[in-house]
């Protein structure tokens, strides 16, 4: 069975599941694998499309760039769930939008106007993250599918089946469905249309829902139907009208989710798709569907792999029907392209995790810069870099971007605390402490996401604040040994600060110099506690605190003129 030259090792969850994925589909199609390999995701645009639904895409993105990196034929066909239901109004929206819940997503109009409807003003966002992610992908829109006709042969399917379906959904329908507990972050299965009733008798459970020709809303009663005529007759809970829609002819409704699903599996070829873990519990969509897909469609139900929740720290649960969600495009303002990447292809999706806004980013630049230069060196390659690799590059994009210059991004980020986030301000202090760089562009795009990190996340009771004007009264009350130490500083402190270093070995020779050592002495444990308080004076003269940026750092971001004025008792 050949797949391509490919390393053994290291493997991580990707290859495992692409492997699962390529199986499946030689079995499928007779044992051989198909020329067109279809990894499939999909999602409801019924509102901010957030960091737990952007799991969907990245799961299916990186198995897909697995299976093309062993130079099979593959294609990440994504469906926009867009002809469902506008399920209810968010927050923050005029609450006049009621009158659309029961309408397909592209039937809603956009409150601002920018967009077409409802479902484009959310899908737009999270096609431009994922294009700043190097992710491809084929786009199909489900309203489009269905109200061009495309589906009707399968629709008919469906309905000439309706007994084969109902059955398989009576055995479900007897058994309680698992509890899921769906963690802060995310939101789980919504119930479907076929679980509830929507006419009596054998119209009950039918797997076809019209929206109302009269109010375009989905509130509708079935009251007959014709298998020779295809006529399906109903009335509207809405708006009251009686109406009759000829399957075979017109193409006004869709099928309930836990058949549509299995339907597209059938007429996409689709070979592996994920889906949350609620999806995979019994009588849940995923394994109603596989039950489904053969007896009704004559097609097989998808490689598939569950995955788990994330959720963003210190938040509430995200549900995509609710505004003020974190996105992608909110987490790309403030994490490079490829550490976003690595928040998800670093985990089994199995594994649920949160990502936060706050301090731990720093940590996470931390760890991701280490893991780079670990990276730099193909004796050290194991699943951690593996890792690194396929979040840093895609077949498609090519390498993403990342400064030329890696500065890190807690020293950014400090010095955007201090120079109230002037990025030429940033660029050159931090040049002054050791990082040359020829331009801003160089320190791009890192440089602009620490300072907006810095000046739009970050709590205001967290940022450094530098003082206005000296502290008369701190500066009349200084001990003898405080005046000496601002005095050693003072009287060498240089007009300008461009050398890094040199303002290091000041600042930190001062109590040394006080001791009556040189400055390049080695410290004594009485200079050590020197030092210690030496630093408190000077950030609570500085900045009104007990610490902030390193000293050499905040010294260049405020530049000597303004250290000496709020160092120097006024006259």
């Amino acid at each position: 069975m050949a797949r391509g030259g490919r390393d053994q090792t290291p493997t991580d969850w990707v290859t495992r599941t692409a492997d699962l994925a390529l199986h499946h589909a030689e079995t499928v199609n007779g044992g051989t694998l198909p020329d067109l390999v279809t990894c499939a995701s999909g999602i409801s645009p019924s509102g901010p499309i957030h960091l737990g639904n952007l799991r969907e895409f990245l799961t299916v993105h990186f198995v897909a760039e697995e299976i093309r990196r062993r130079g099979i034929n593959v294609r990440h066909l994504h469906s926009w769930d867009d002809y469902d239901r506008f399920r209810k109004v968010p927050a923050g929206v005029d609450p006049v939008w009621n009158e659309h819940i029961g309408r397909p997503l592209t039937a809603v109009p956009d409150p601002t106007g920018e967009f077409a409807n409802w479902a484009e003003r959310y899908k737009a966002p999270l096609r431009a993250a994922l294009a700043e992610m190097g992710c491809d992908m084929v786009e199909v829109d489900q309203t489009a599918m269905y109200q061009s006709g495309t589906y009707r042969e399968q629709v008919l399917t469906a309905v000439r089946r309706r007994d084969v379906i109902e059955s398989v959904l009576g055995r479900y329908r007897t058994k309680k469905p698992a509890a899921i507990e769906v963690p802060e972050g995310a939101e789980g299965e919504e119930p479907t249309a076929e679980e509830e009733s929507d006419g009596t008798g054998d119209l009950a459970r039918f797997p076809y829902k019209p929206y109302c020709r009269g109010c375009g809303r989905d509130t509708v009663t079935l009251t007959s139907y014709d298998d020779e005529t295809t006529d399906l007759a109903y009335t509207c809970d809405t708006c009251g009208g009686s109406f009759v829609t000829n399957l075979a002819t017109q193409d006004e409704g869709k099928l309930v989710w836990k058949v549509d699903w299995p339907m597209r599996w059938t007429f996409e070829g689709v070979h592996f798709e994920p889906g949350g873990v609620d999806h995979a519990s019994p009588g849940s969509s995923y394994t109603v569907g596989k039950d489904l897909v053969g007896p009704v469609f004559g097609g097989h139900a998808p490689s598939f792999v569950g995955y788990s929740f994330v959720g963003v720290a210190g938040m509430p649960k995200m549900s995509s029907s609710k505004g003020g969600v974190p996105t992608a495009a909110e987490a790309l303002r403030i994490l490079e392209a490829p550490i976003l990447r690595w928040l998800y292809v670093r985990r089994q999706p199995k594994q649920a995790f949160n990502v936060d806004f706050g301090q731990e980013v720093l940590r996470l630049y931390d760890e991701w810069d280490a893991l780079t230069r670990k990276a730099a060196n193909p004796a050290k390659r194991d699943a951690a870099v593996l890792a690194w690799e396929r979040a840093s590059a895609t077949a498609s994009a090519g390498t993403l971007p990342t400064p030329a210059v890696t500065v890190p991004f807690r020293l950014l980020s400090s010095v955007a605390d201090v120079t109230a986030g002037s990025l030429d301000l940033i660029s050159a202090t931090v040049g002054k402490v050791g990082h040359e760089h020829a331009s801003v562009e160089e320190l791009e795009p890192r440089l602009s996401k620490a300072a907006t990190w810095m000046t739009s996340y970050v709590d205001p009771e967290d940022r450094t604040t530098v003082r206005a004007v000296a502290d008369a009264e701190r500066l009349g009350s200084l001990s003898e040994q405080e005046a000496e130490w601002l005095r050693l500083l003072l009287d060498r402190l240089p007009a300008s600060f461009e050398d890094g270093d040199e303002l290091t070995t000041l600042i930190y020779g001062v109590p040394k110099l006080g001791r009556g050592l040189a400055v390049e002495d080695a410290p004594t444990d009485e200079v050590k506690a020197d030092q210690k308080a030496f630093f408190t004076l000077l950030y609570a003269l500085l900045v009104d605190a007990e610490r902030g940026p390193r000293l050499p750092t905040l010294f260049a971001a405020l530049g000597a003129e303004k250290v000496r004025e709020l160092l120097t008792l006024p006259a």
